[in-house]
């Protein structure tokens, strides 16, 4: 058994987020686990740039509402008490909705090569994430 000490909180940066994002990571893999764990805050109006996860993401909304939209289109309005999971490969984004904050616990596994496994893409555009806060 061992405590974990918290780790600072650090911004994200531009090149993976829009807005303000704030990440606090609770887990990083210590063979042989694989788990990824981190609590992410977003402000209204930020969000993830559209990504994927070789191994699949579980996404656990611990306060406020969000988003999270994939390549077709389909999009889940989540709330506090909320859990997501994206599949393997899966393309989406996530953030919290235009008017309100969003925090969420994400966690994934790596693969076995001890990469965390996202593969980062191009940013959601304002048009894009106008369309998804629509519902």
């Amino acid at each position: 058994m061992e405590l974990i000490p918290v780790t600072d909180t650090v911004k994200t940066p531009a090149s993976r987020f829009t807005g303000d994002v704030y990440l606090t990571m609770i887990k990083t893999p210590e063979p042989p686990s694989r788990l990824v764990a981190s609590l992410v805050r977003f402000t209204p109006g930020a969000r993830t740039n559209w990504h994927s996860h070789a191994v699949g993401q579980t996404l656990h909304v611990t306060e406020g509402v969000g988003l999270v939209v994939n390549r077709d289109g389909t999009v889940i309005r989540m709330r506090a008490g909320d859990t997501v999971w994206t599949p393997p490969g899966e393309e989406h984004w996530h953030g919290g909705t235009n008017t309100t904050c969003m925090s969420h616990i994400a966690m994934l596994e790596g693969p076995e090569d001890g990469a965390d496994g996202t593969t980062w893409l191009e940013p959601v555009t304002d048009e894009q994430y106008a369309a998804a806060n629509q519902g």
